[in-house]
């Protein structure tokens, strides 16, 4: 089995609005569990019902997990260090994705094609998160 990217993304909270969001965008249903139904917290926690663990696996090769941050782990820094990159040479999925996620975000580079020859953009969704769509270049036959 090779090795596969599959990042874990943390929200102060609202995980569950996050990956619902993502799964409407990229057509996958996301699956979560708590931390009341992990035992993690106690039932009556304010933050029982936060994520614990969730995931999102839209195909073989996009799969990305989430928790929310709550009192007693790292604290929480909206968007540190996280870019999340779709790439591949499917234009159609892959302008799609770019349409839906950035919804409600701010473009900082429309999908253009670059000096290097593909399509590639990037945006911030309304979540914080930083996304790069780069659609690759047929090859020269």
């Amino acid at each position: 089995m090779p090795a596969g990217l599959h990042p874990y993304l943390n929200f102060d909270g609202d995980a569950r609005e996050a990956f619902e969001f993502y799964g409407r965008a990229l057509g996958a249903v996301p699956q979560f569990a708590t931390f009341g139904e992990f035992g993690a917290l106690p039932a009556d926690d304010p933050h029982a019902d936060k994520i614990m663990h969730g995931s999102l696996e839209v195909s073989d090769l996009i799969k990305l997990y989430v928790s929310d941050v709550v009192e007693g782990m790292a604290p929480y820094v909206r968007g540190t260090n996280v870019t999340l990159s779709l790439m591949g040479d499917d234009e159609t999925l892959l302008r799609s994705a770019f349409q839906k996620l950035s919804e409600g975000g701010s473009i900082e580079m429309p999908l253009e094609k670059q000096m290097w020859g593909d399509v590639y953009g990037t945006f911030t969704d309304r979540f914080g998160i930083v996304w790069q769509v780069n659609i690759s270049s047929p090859e020269a036959g």
